[in-house]
């Protein structure tokens, strides 16, 4: 997880597996539920550093980040959706909570889910993805040494924790709307992906999965190879190793068209450590209880 001065908090929680249901107490509920909430991967170290200069914005605390001198002034719009959602790796799409669910019982969703995994890391490269940069698996041996069991053995690792967020986190997102499922069918979806939106409520889950931390919106091919080349120069000697997976993340949108804030991390060893968006999840004391 990301270093930082803030140490993660161990609780120890109960399995949480079946459907939600209300809070038992007041003292177990957040003061306001947020619009949506997400469970995505957050990028630590390097890829942390770089990425979220990159995007502008600090998503722990939702605050903006000086540009260097001398940055393409193109930057912020070529980084503008990105910025939106914070830096990240989508694991269970946003989602609104599903009726009679509450924030309390995804929290404790959520503290099984780390629990049952263990760390792992994955070897990332920098590739074009549907017309924007991301940071993607790694396809090749790369360079700095991680052998093929080695990569191999990350890919199943983070597939077993993707595929378990969709399934597990599921009952507490709410259908999506028709609105929603339109623009969504507005996409060129393959049987797959349709397959996919109608039964999780997101195209590329699954079998359709396919890792990325986003960095650009769609660009055109120009400007796509000069925003490559400034990345790349950001990184260049630091992502030279395999990205940690050691936590899950929940990420809030508080009100409509509000930028996401990270809400908790939850470790894989039972620590939690919490961002500006904690006010949308029980305190971290209640939550485990």
């Amino acid at each position: 997880m990301p270093q930082d001065s803030q140490r993660m908090q161990r609780q120890d929680t109960p399995d949480a597996r079946t459907r939600p249901a209300a809070a038992s107490s007041s003292r177990q509920a957040p003061s306001q539920h947020a619009y949506r909430y997400a469970v995505y991967l957050a990028p630590v170290g390097a890829w942390r550093d770089v990425g979220s200069r990159w995007l502008g914005r600090d998503e722990e605390s939702g605050a903006p980040l000086a540009r260097a001198a001398g940055d393409d002034p193109r930057l912020d719009a070529w980084t503008e959706a990105p910025r939106h959602y914070g830096l990240h790796a989508t694991l269970k799409p946003p989602f609104r909570l599903a009726p009679g669910a509450d924030a309390a019982g995804l929290d404790r969703a959520m503290r099984a889910l780390a629990r049952d995994h263990q760390p792992f890391g994955i070897a990332l490269e920098l590739r074009t993805l549907r017309g924007f940069l991301a940071w993607c698996l790694a396809e090749d041996e790369p360079a700095w040494g991680a052998g093929r069991e080695d990569i191999a053995a990350g890919r199943a690792a983070l597939r077993a924790l993707a595929d378990d967020a969709v399934r597990r986190i599921d009952p507490w997102r709410a259908p999506p709307t028709q609105d929603e499922l339109a623009r969504r069918l507005r996409a060129d979806l393959d049987p797959a992906q349709r397959a996919m939106l109608e039964a999780w409520g997101y195209p590329y889950v699954l079998d359709t999965f396919k890792f990325h931390i986003t960095l650009t919106g769609n660009l055109a091919d120009a400007d796509l190879a000069t925003a490559r080349a400034r990345i790349e120069s950001l990184g260049a000697g630091r992502l030279d190793r395999p990205m940690p997976v050691d936590a899950v993340a929940v990420y809030v949108q508080p009100a409509p068209d509000a930028p996401f804030l990270v809400a908790r991390h939850y470790g894989f060893d039972g620590a939690t450590r919490d961002g500006a968006g904690a006010c949308y999840l029980p305190p971290a004391t209640d939550g485990a209880r």
